[in-house]
């Protein structure tokens, strides 16, 4: 068994596609529907990322998410800054919380709010 895909429900579905195909430099895996697509990485190294939109009614108040995520991203970057000041510039908001002394991620959240974290990975 495999991961094939990790699926983020989304109210503004066309804002997320966007922001998450610039992200992750991927394309859609076949035309998306008006509520549905598969991204994915176009070298076929990495698990898809799907996009399904779901009603606002369902999502909470408002588009944003409330509270904790349970599952979050880890985008490893070669070269960290950088990848940073792309993703704040695709839409990404910096997490207000106060990094650690030697951390090694940076926590961002993409337009609605959903947490991730861009890992540096110069080292590896």
């Amino acid at each position: 068994m495999k991961v094939g895909s990790v699926v983020i429900d989304c109210v503004d579905f066309e804002a997320m596609m966007a922001f998450w195909q610039e992200a992750l430099h991927y394309i859609a895996r076949r035309p998306p529907t008006e509520d549905w697509v598969i991204l994915s990485d176009p070298e076929g190294k990495n698990v898809n990322v799907s996009l399904q939109k779901q009603p606002a009614s369902r999502m909470g108040k408002g588009r944003s998410r409330i509270g904790k995520n349970r599952l979050h991203f880890d985008l490893y970057a070669k070269d960290q800054p950088h990848e940073v000041e792309r993703l704040l510039a695709l839409g990404a908001t910096r997490h207000p919380r106060a990094p650690e002394p030697d951390e090694d991620f940076v926590m961002l959240a993409d337009p609605e709010g959903n947490l991730f974290c861009v890992i540096d990975a110069s080292m590896d």
